[in-house]
């Protein structure tokens, strides 16, 4: 990752006892229930101690998700004890904090907060073990890095730009059962729609009619964007 200016944490509402903390280009989204709060990411850390914003925010105790095992996802997770995450990603996330205590959350797993739940969709591609989090009753889709406005990074071991297409059409599929999606970076709220737009671009791309551009960062990747999405891909993911 590129060094980046270290801000403090920015914590937003989001209506419905829900917040972002933003920090520094990634965000964190905390939901309270009426038994326990779930906390979706932990960010880099830049900010300082993820769990003090957390303990200003709720009392209820915090079960914390990653969506993938990414350290801007995983930055604070030592703060909170046992992380969930699918089980592809155990491996890439002991490489880097050895000895850290994780669980497995597999599909259709359901999280109950009490008065508000989420469903576990495995949708690989971004990395092996990437999830979304489906809340039905409030027709809400947490999609982490893998759907999104903002480019999605996918070089380096484990990712895959045909599997991630598979993964879109598998929410395309699911398409009825929510109207928005929430994103882990760029802007927060992302219409469904974009989910086709990256199975078009993810199309384009692997069938090889969209020219590589030179990122606007140092990574060993290039542009791809079509038709309102985009990917940093490398050529070992075309």
């Amino acid at each position: 990752m590129p060094e980046m200016e270290r801000k403090p944490y920015e914590t937003v509402p989001a209506g419905g006892k829900a917040w972002s903390i933003e920090d520094n280009g990634v965000r964190a989204l905390l939901f309270e229930g009426e038994k326990t709060a779930l906390l979706v990411d932990t960010g880099f850390g830049a900010g300082g101690s993820l769990k003090a914003v957390t303990e200003q925010l709720t009392d209820r105790p915090v079960t914390v998700v990653n969506t993938h095992a990414d350290p801007d996802h995983t930055g604070c997770n030592a703060e909170f004890g046992t992380v969930l995450m699918h089980p592809a990603e155990f491996s890439a996330y002991h490489a880097r904090k050895p000895g850290m205590p994780v669980a497995p959350l597999w599909e259709g797993d359901v999280i109950d907060l009490g008065g508000r739940s989420f469903e576990v969709i495995h949708i690989p591609g971004h990395t092996p073990g990437s999830i979304a989090l489906l809340d039905r009753a409030n027709r809400l889709l947490l999609a982490g890095d893998s759907v999104s406005r903002a480019p999605i990074f996918m070089f380096g071991e484990g990712r895959s730009l045909l599997a991630h297409r598979e993964s879109m059409r598998k929410l395309l599929g699911m398409e009825d059962a929510f109207d928005i999606c929430w994103a882990a970076h760029g802007p927060m709220e992302v219409e469904k729609e974009q989910i086709r737009r990256l199975i078009e671009a993810a199309g384009m791309i692997i069938d090889g009619k969209v020219e590589g551009k030179e990122p606007p960062m140092p990574i060993p990747a290039k542009e791809y964007a079509w038709s309102g999405a985009a990917f940093f891909c490398s050529a070992t993911q075309l």
